[in-house]
């Protein structure tokens, strides 16, 4: 089944907390998934990480461990208690083993996870995609894909080959059968019909077990599903007799992905755009955490700005300002929104809301600007990727700077053309862009790499606005962008093993942070 992206799932969101959203929520997703597996009871946990994956250097302080236990806890990726998780996760009487020795997982974020209690034992393997997505892609040792978008159904049964036909007949979702360390028959479905599935399951004379999976994402996908376009090349043949506007084409695009209506996608959008907001504000009132590299910075830019010490820029001061706050209330765990990831949480509404605040355009603006550079995102996650693990910060802060310009635009009330040429000519201006983060806290230089995003934004859009020559179209740009990724090299790939990241400073940050993190001892650790 070809699946396709939507905004609200792959680009914007998920709300949440913590320093990484390929780390922190898609670790959450996953847990929750292996919690519903095993019927929410748990005592037994066994983690295997691949030494040559980003997982291995990076699951403790990046937030993986914090997001898996959150997940097995049952919790939401904004749920308060994510920075206590050691403390829960020990009150809950749940054993974790972590070990970290070769796997042969092929792709840099995969988690190995073996779960028990008295009763029985799964295990299951996910990989975290990047922005907070995620695929399943082996349960009890079959493979599987599965991206958290269906409810799902798992029928155990040593004679699930017979039950195929029948419960194929019952046409209540897309049916496959699995052997692996257990048989099982995998029913992807939504809500209604799993439910009529469920029913007719118990009047069944057989002895049965029933796992059922809870979708772990907002935006469900269906059978038969199609969208508009799916490249810009498509977009503008879409267009072609409607004349639309980038925020327009959004709307029309997320209303068909996710069988909502327009209406509904705006109301999504505004309440995003709300919650960015709000944590912008609070984080202008100064934000404080003890396990950070960065205080709050940008309270001393706000009072030069105030203070007429900087050089003037109103536009870009406060987009400055705005993407500053944001990054501090990421890093001292308070509430953001992934976009595209929590790693480059900043820019996109520093940009948008800044230029917004200081030209004095409206909410709706806003969120019509916030929906256009959600569809820009679309495009890159479909062809590229927004996972630093496998493209770099490219893929983060780039993509935030290409899908911010746009939005600038769409501000400005510009052409579609202007804003799909500022999406690549900020796109043009991140290829290459490396992620080494210091000390594994996604605060240096990511800090720095957001507010460069957010600048080379308006940046974009003002040359867009002049019709500048953008030179390379947005899909050949998007195609780019995944062949630079692959190219860079592993250890600048948020593996901690390059760039800054290892320089001696670094390390005398990462080991002053160790030392004054406690353990809570309810974690072993193993390592080859």
């Amino acid at each position: 089944m070809k699946t396709y992206p939507s905004i609200f799932n792959d680009v914007i969101g998920p709300v949440m907390r913590g320093p990484s959203s390929s780390h922190c929520a898609a670790a959450l997703r996953i847990g929750r998934i292996c919690r519903d597996l095993m019927n929410n009871s748990i005592e037994e946990v066994y983690i295997e990480f691949d030494p040559n994956g980003s997982l291995a250097t990076t699951h403790s302080g990046q937030g993986s461990d914090m997001g898996l236990f959150g997940g097995l806890l049952g919790w939401n990726a904004d749920d308060e208690r994510l920075k206590d998780y050691e403390m829960h996760i020990k009150n809950a009487g749940i054993k974790i083993d972590i070990d970290i020795h070769p796997i042969g997982a092929s792709h840099p974020n995969t988690y190995k996870i073996t779960l028990k209690n008295k009763k029985e034992t799964h295990q299951v393997i996910g990989l975290s995609t990047g922005g907070g997505m995620i695929e399943i892609i082996e349960i009890d040792q079959s493979p599987v894909s599965m991206m958290g978008d269906f409810n799902l159904t798992l029928i155990y049964s040593d004679s699930a080959a017979d039950l195929l036909e029948s419960i194929s007949k019952m046409n209540l979702g897309e049916v496959s059968l699995h052997s692996g360390a257990a048989n099982f028959l995998l029913v992807q479905s939504n809500e209604k019909e799993q439910r009529q599935l469920l029913e007719q399951i118990a009047t069944m004379e057989m002895q049965l077990k029933i796992r059922t999976l809870d979708p772990v994402l907002p935006i469900k996908s269906r059978k038969n599903l199609t969208v508009p376009f799916i490249t810009v090349e498509e977009l503008l043949q879409y267009n072609k007799d409607k004349n639309l506007n980038l925020w327009e084409l959004a709307a029309d695009y997320e209303s068909q992905r996710g069988n909502i209506s327009k209406e509904e996608v705006m109301d999504k959008m505004g309440r995003i755009v709300d919650i960015m907001e709000n944590s912008i504000h609070l984080g202008l009132k100064g934000t404080h955490y003890q396990d950070r590299i960065l205080g709050s910075q940008s309270l001393n830019f706000k009072k030069n700005k105030e203070q007429k010490k900087l050089i003037p820029g109103d536009v870009l001061n406060n987009s400055i300002m705005f993407t500053s706050s944001m990054m501090e209330i990421k890093s001292s765990m308070g509430v953001i929104v992934a976009a595209p990831t929590a790693g480059s949480c900043g820019a996109l509404p520093g940009t948008i809301i800044g230029t917004a605040t200081t030209l004095g355009f409206s909410r709706d603006q806003m969120v019509q600007a916030m929906l256009a550079a959600g569809l820009i995102g679309v495009f890159i996650t479909a062809h590229a990727t927004f996972s630093a693990e496998v493209g770099g910060c490219m893929g983060e802060c780039g993509s935030a700077s290409g899908m911010a310009a746009a939005g600038v635009v769409v501000l400005q009330n510009g052409s579609l053309s202007q804003s799909l040429a500022a999406a690549s000519m900020a796109l043009q201006s991140s290829l290459g862009l490396i992620c080494d983060t210091v000390a594994d806290r996604v605060e240096a230089p990511c800090l720095n790499r957001n507010v460069m995003a957010a600048s080379t934004a308006i940046s974009c859009a003002n040359m867009a606005l002049s019709d500048y020559d953008q030179v390379i179209p947005l899909d050949e740009v998007i195609e780019t962008m995944k062949r630079v990724g692959d190219a860079i090299p592993h250890t600048l790939r948020c593996t901690g093993l390059g760039g800054l990241a290892i320089t001696k400073t670094a390390k005398k940050i990462e080991a002053a942070l160790q030392g004054n993190k406690s353990s809570a001892g309810t974690v072993s650790y193993k390592s080859c």
